[in-house]
């Protein structure tokens, strides 16, 4: 039997999931997570074979979830099921170690296929999505979408400085860096445009 943990915070998805995998004769859902620290406690604790997360989530996103478990049990194979088809994301979520990303409205035999192949140690993802992630990469570093997302978010510069422990200095120059990167005008062009192509 594949061992699944499913990390879903709308209550009917996460049920929908669980009694659909339920049908399938070799996989078992062992656990169901309403949000990404209570998925990545229960994935260390019980050990599945593969955790199922969406990427928007309280507490931690489904992209963090799957970075902190490549990072502590790379034996634990991560599939991201999201609404969200941007190339960005897809990159990040294989970055961070995901073998499969697929999105919701994937016919269901798509996704039991997905939990079998990354089972078995191959990689899952949806063709048209991979095409687009190779042809737009990401163009900006990891310190600048943190400094972008906080100022996106509406915090002023001094607050994300305290927040990150930077100089505000500091914070203005990845703040026009990001800005010029993306060729936007401002702030708030620059994290409109990165968060609709998934970099943020």
């Amino acid at each position: 039997m594949i061992r699944v943990l499913i990390a879903e915070d709308q209550a009917m998805v996460l049920g929908a999931l669980a009694a659909l995998l339920g049908t399938e004769p070799d996989i078992e859902v062992v656990a169901q997570a309403g949000d990404g620290r209570e998925a990545l406690s229960q994935a260390l604790d019980l050990r599945p074979d593969v955790v199922l997360t969406d990427i928007e989530m309280p507490r931690m996103t489904g992209l963090e979830l799957a970075a902190e478990l490549a990072r502590r049990d790379a034996s634990i194979r991560i599939i991201v099921l999201t609404t969200f088809g941007r190339p960005g994301y897809l990159r990040r979520a294989l970055d961070g170690g995901a073998a499969g990303y697929l999105l919701k409205d994937a016919p269901s035999v798509t996704l039991a296929n997905a939990i079998r192949t990354v089972h078995a140690g191959g990689r899952a993802v949806d063709p048209d999505l991979a095409a687009q992630a190779w042809t737009e990469p990401d163009p900006l570093t990891d310190r600048q979408r943190q400094v972008l997302r906080l100022a996106g978010e509406g915090r002023s510069g001094p607050e994300i400085a305290a927040d990150l422990r930077l100089s505000e200095g500091t914070v203005r120059n990845y703040l026009s860096e990001a800005i010029s990167r993306l060729g936007a005008r401002n702030r708030v062009e620059a994290a409109r445009l990165a968060r609709t192509k998934g970099w943020l």
